[in-house]
């Protein structure tokens, strides 16, 4: 290693070991204060027009994923809605993308720019798709990949779907590190950069989402193609944010006005995602609450200093289904449709099998993913673990469902729902946390517009809230910084 490696000594290196490992010198997008920054002008930094995008995925076997209607499920879901209601159901089959997730698109960009760069390898901290698209795509540019993964509680207990993105990553050649869960992640990711000089694939780079931009584009090109008009909705498995925002940027490029972008989470609730009790007690490595709350109220707590996934900067919706009912939608998907596929992407079709109900049966709801399937993350692998675990698993109401203690299958599609987030307390909270960080001080011009734009709301509703809150604002809290795996 480098020099002093204690943890200490580590962290202090970390912006520079961030901006040799990218190229990316995120100092100049600063604003004073150390609230605001230039946001747009760091998304809009990677040199890649879209066409530019299209083309490098194209000749990297990523894109132009195919669009299906769920003519059967459709007609289902239509059975439980009001006369007249029941939306068409659409998905973008992302399977069909190299590595079979859309995590494809963002790794292409990433390799892209690395490539382009002069590295010689690349790191990535995930223990989900992403190590496999960024091994895969590795493989085409001819460069090393390193995949950092947190799989084990410290019984040595695996999580199945963890391991069979192991068997992934490892069949497309790539080195893999295997952590047990804990702080340790970041830490070791930063060594790592700084002995190999790789590039860092981090899943929070503007080369990141740029990529996944391509797959918001093509929703709306493939709906006016095949249906002469936009999606009503367009159901995104919310994490980490970098999905909705790689989907949100990639609509309104494509002039798709009056889409809802709606992010869809498997609701776990009390279980923490650093916790070693907790770990092998959730049946989701993705696409769940523990990324899903605090990446959209803190986004900035990534491995690089400004996240350029930001959820409630475009999320127009929030709603949370349960694990009984993805499992229940990814059966239904395969004995109505044909389609196996894994549970990521069948997190958002759980929450619009609910969710086309409520608009016209002529109208368009579209499941933006879908992602491959393999032994371990097949739900035969992860119920066995849950019962393992001491989970229960029975069919009844969904109100019944326990995060960590019991997995409640719906006994009808009428008996699936979706529990909707409060975006506002979301925003109230983003707002408390930075409030406190700078002691409650009045907010310039500047930074009330900095936040109405990543909260997504007036300039008028952040002064009142931060006002509301600035007298009660709390010493700030110390906290590890946590690696940046498994999130989306």
């Amino acid at each position: 290693m480098t020099g002093d490696d204690s943890y200490a000594a580590v962290m202090a290196r970390r912006s520079e070991i961030i901006r040799r490992s990218m190229g990316i010198d995120y100092d100049r997008y600063e604003l004073d204060g150390g609230i605001a920054f230039d946001y747009e002008a760091l998304a809009d930094s990677p040199d890649y027009s879209i066409d530019d995008v299209q083309r490098v995925q194209r000749e990297r076997k990523v894109g132009n994923t195919p669009l299906v209607e769920l003519t059967r499920l459709s007609e289902l879901v239509r059975r439980s809605a009001p006369p007249g209601k029941g939306a068409r159901i659409l998905i973008k089959d992302e399977a069909a993308n190299a590595a079979g997730s859309f995590k494809a698109r963002r790794a292409s960009m990433c390799l892209a720019q690395a490539a382009d760069a002069g590295f010689d390898g690349v790191i990535a901290a995930t223990s989900g798709n992403y190590g496999a698209a960024i091994a895969s795509q590795a493989a085409m540019y001819g460069l090393k990949a390193l995949i950092l993964q947190e799989v084990f509680d410290s019984g040595g207990r695996g999580q199945p779907e963890v391991l069979e993105k192991t068997r992934a990553c490892e069949a497309y050649g790539a080195e893999v590190w295997q952590l047990t869960v804990g702080p340790e992640l970041f830490y070791i990711h930063l060594r790592l950069l700084e002995e190999t000089g790789y590039f860092n694939a981090s899943l929070y780079t503007p080369f990141a989402t740029l990529g996944i931009e391509t797959l918001g584009y093509e929703i709306a090109q493939d709906c006016d193609r095949l249906h002469g008009r936009p999606p009503a909705a367009v159901v995104a498995t919310h994490s980490g944010g970098g999905n909705v925002t790689g989907t949100a940027r990639g609509l309104r490029r494509a002039g798709a006005t009056g889409v809802s972008l709606i992010g869809a989470s498997v609701d776990l609730t009390g279980l923490h995602m650093a916790s070693d009790t907790d770990f092998n007690r959730k049946s989701f490595t993705t696409g769940h609450t523990g990324f899903g709350f605090p990446f959209s109220v803190d986004p900035d707590r990534v491995d690089v200093p400004r996240n350029a996934a930001r959820g409630l900067r475009y999320l127009d919706r929030y709603v949370t289904v349960t694990q009984g009912e993805v499992f229940f939608a990814t059966q239904l998907l395969a004995d109505l449709e044909g389609l196996e596929r894994g549970p990521a992407g069948n997190t958002s079709l759980a929450a619009a099998m609910s969710i086309a109900r409520e608009y016209d049966a002529d109208e368009l709801v579209v499941v933006q993913e879908t992602e491959y399937t393999g032994a371990g993350k097949h739900p035969t692998a992860q119920l066995t673990l849950a019962r393992e675990m001491g989970v229960e698993l029975r069919v009844g109401p969904r109100e019944d469902d326990r995060p960590g203690e019991r997995i409640v299958l719906p006994a009808s599609v009428e008996a699936m729902g979706v529990t909707e987030v409060d975006l506002e307390r979301l925003r109230r909270s983003y707002l408390r946390r930075i409030g406190t960080r700078v002691n409650g001080r009045a907010l310039e011009d500047f930074e009330v517009a900095f936040l109405a734009a990543d909260l997504n709301t007036s300039p008028d509703a952040v002064q009142a809230e931060w006002e509301r809150t600035a007298s009660t604002s709390k010493p700030p809290e110390k906290r590890v910084v946590q690696g940046a795996a498994h999130g989306g």
